[in-house]
């Protein structure tokens, strides 16, 4: 089977030149490093956040103020950590009344899925007679979200990580979100973390955040998992306290793959590019093209685009740097790459999308068809955003209510299934010589042990 890759190697803005590559070339020089993209640069980001974990399980609330003062507000103070009922209720007036209806129906939305994840909360079975199994099903207690924020705010993630939290039934919910540098959070942030049951909001954010979570501090209460997306250094922080503390799935910058067959129109996969490529210039961005038409056409409406994008300069380097358009021999092949790939975001853009879906193994969310744009996947249809990158779909699911869940198994026997059960366990329990387990048994039988 032939398949050529067309990769973008320069800017936009200035000479450009395009790579066709066969698919031997790119899996010998682009796919390994594609495959090993969740590889996080341990040396000097790790000892940085250490750094700061130790400090502000040392120092507690001073070294919190003293992070937020050199990294995000000059002029703040311990008083200003957390904010207060006040200061929520005025964020609502800060806002747009369009703007409030839109988080509150996208929380409407958000809990409508999330409600449908829970199904049956405890359930029973008898596996011989007389003896009884199950599960319990419990939220956990408390659970601490991180909410990015400063020079860009992001509400959506707020309503993401509080709403399926308080459907599973956590009773303490801290949101820690970094300020702006006048010391306030951005209203649309507070306004989201309140609609989505937050039980108390920090200003407070990077590594220092996940620290007073983890340990907690004179004013930070310390939770029992932490979750909600961050920068590489909140990343590092969240695997450096994940011994203390559970903490949610990897999340790196932001992943697209589109299939895209001849039905579709090319226009809507470039547009759908550069949307994720305007994120970060870290972002994945990849189109699998059945036709090497198809793949010009895509990389033509890209050029055209990105010259009306008002803000283009993350998207240009984003692009240049890990932009890839595929031209894949058919169908077949490119299901493969994507369950290879496991993206953040999988789109089937495709004349019979559902007919792939059987085939699909790795993916954090996919969306089906020429209308299901992942923006709704980001802000409105109600499933959750939160999603693994780095390829860590093939093992690992997105934020749901089950994230914020545990299981307790239980067991249940009457006399009739202690006789049913006795033998088989003395005899197992000798074999692998716990005699101690074979007379805890026993004893149920004669009441002496012996």
């Amino acid at each position: 089977m032939r398949r050529q890759l067309t990769k973008l190697l320069r800017g936009y803005g200035g000479p450009y030149k395009m790579k066709v590559l066969t698919a031997k070339t790119f899996d010998e020089r682009f796919l390994p490093k594609m495959l090993g993209r969740a590889k996080v640069e341990k040396s000097v980001v790790f000892r940085e956040v250490a750094k700061i974990i130790r400090d502000v399980k040392e120092r507690g609330d001073r070294a919190l103020v003293d992070y937020t003062r050199k990294f995000d507000c000059a002029n703040f103070s311990e008083e200003k950590l957390r904010v207060s009922e006040r200061e929520i209720k005025n964020a609502y007036k800060k806002l747009k009344k369009k703007e409030i209806n839109a988080l509150r129906k996208a929380a409407e939305n958000i809990r409508t899925f999330h409600k449908e994840q829970i199904g049956r909360k405890e359930w029973s079975i008898t596996t011989v007679e007389g003896v009884k199994v199950g599960q319990l099903i419990r939220p956990l207690s408390s659970i601490g979200v991180y909410a990015p924020g400063g020079k860009a705010a992001y509400p959506s993630s707020a309503l993401m990580c509080t709403i399926p939290a308080k459907i599973a039934g956590v009773e303490k919910i801290v949101v820690c979100s970094p300020p702006k540098s006048d010391g306030e959070i951005a209203p649309a942030v507070l306004v989201a973390a309140d609609i989505g049951g937050a039980t108390e909001i920090y200003r407070i954010g990077g590594a220092q955040a996940v620290a007073a979570l983890a340990y907690g501090t004179e004013t930070v209460p310390k939770v029992e998992k932490i979750v909600g997306p961050g920068n590489i250094y909140v990343t590092a922080a969240k695997l450096l306290v994940s011994m203390e503390v559970a903490v949610d799935l990897p999340a790196g910058p932001t992943e697209l793959l589109i299939i895209a067959d001849e039905s579709v129109d090319p226009g809507i996969v470039a547009c759908d590019i550069i949307a994720q490529a305007e994120h970060d210039v870290k972002a994945l961005t990849i189109a699998l093209a059945t036709s090497e038409s198809l793949a010009y056409r895509i990389e033509k409406e890209m050029r055209r685009q990105l010259k009306t994008l008002p803000k283009r300069s993350i998207a240009r380097k984003s692009i240049r740097n890990n932009c890839f358009i595929v031209i894949t021999e058919d169908l077949e092949s490119a299901i493969r790459y994507a369950n290879l790939i496991a993206p953040e975001h999988l789109e089937i853009l495709t004349e019979k999308p559902h007919d792939l879906l059987d085939k699909l193994r790795n993916a954090g969310a996919v969306f089906i068809g020429r209308h299901s744009a992942v923006a709704f996947g980001d802000y409105s249809a109600g499933i959750n955003h939160v999603l693994p990158t780095g390829g860590y779909a093939r093992t690992f699911s997105g934020l749901s209510v089950w994230s914020f869940l545990k299981t307790i198994n239980f067991l249940e026997c009457d006399a009739t299934g202690y006789q049913n059960l006795k033998d088989i366990t003395v005899t197992l329990a000798k074999l692998e010589g716990f005699d101690g387990h074979a007379k805890s048994v026993l004893s149920r039988g004669n009441g002496n042990g012996k």
